[in-house]
């Protein structure tokens, strides 16, 4: 487990108009608390702070934190970003004791090519990203990897099939699904409306010579019936 030391200011003075001179100089308002002792108010340098957690441990590493003088094993829980600069707004460390088991997070890592799903265009479908778990802090991993080598569509990984390094333990059930191979996926295609069902027997009906629908007040007649009709009528007349 990554170990930092970070130097941080005591007696910080406390409000939102402290805090915001504060972060203006480069600074983070922090607190530190556990095992007995009164809360602390801190500050701690903004980009000392950043190094110290954006390494391989990342939210847990191990922060030796040298509050004038004393020295306090830590660890960094609770921050509050800026909702959209994503800088730290506020940290609490946690005092921790090497032979004290605590809790943390840590991020799944698939290592690995899943071959027989890729070459069958189906999906690798991660579905647990980080993993709670329980260690000694110089135990906590940075990761938990793992292998998806031997995946074919239909299978799965749980959390059963999953070795945790030696002193870690967690509470997610083993039947919890990691990761899947999925089948591609099939885009289906829309039902069509009753428009174009009637365009598309319209066009079935036009391209194999049927006659159409009559329009409305009965069968056109033929040319020649009209003839026929126009004489008939002018022989009356003329009898008349």
């Amino acid at each position: 487990m990554e170990e930092v030391t970070l130097t941080a200011e005591s007696c910080r003075p406390t409000g939102s108009r402290a805090s915001r001179r504060l972060r203006l100089s480069g600074k983070v308002p922090a607190v530190l608390y556990g095992h007995g002792i009164d809360p602390v108010s801190l500050a701690v340098d903004q980009r000392a702070l950043r190094n110290a957690l954006t390494g391989d441990a990342g939210l847990n590493a191990l922060i030796t934190l040298d509050v004038a003088g004393q020295r306090h094993l830590a660890m960094a829980r609770y921050l509050q970003r800026d909702p959209i600069k994503g800088t730290v707004h506020h940290v609490d460390f946690v005092i921790v004791r090497r032979d004290e088991v605590v809790a943390a997070d840590v991020p799944i890592h698939l290592v690995g090519e899943a071959t027989a799903v890729l070459n069958e265009d189906g999906i690798v479908d991660q579905q647990l990203f980080s993993l709670p778990i329980r260690a000694l802090p110089a135990e906590i991993p940075s990761v938990v990897e793992v292998d998806i080598s031997a995946l074919a569509i239909g299978d799965s990984i749980r959390m059963g099939d999953i070795k945790l390094p030696a002193g870690v333990t967690t509470e997610v059930d083993e039947e919890a699904t990691v990761v899947v191979g999925q089948p591609p996926r099939v885009e289906e295609e829309p039902e069509p409306t009753e428009e174009e069902l009637a365009a598309a027997e319209a066009a079935e009906a036009e391209a194999a010579g049927l006659p159409g629908e009559a329009p409305e007040g009965g069968p056109e007649e033929s040319p020649a019936a009209q003839a026929t009709e126009g004489s008939g009528t002018e022989a009356a007349e003329a009898e008349g």
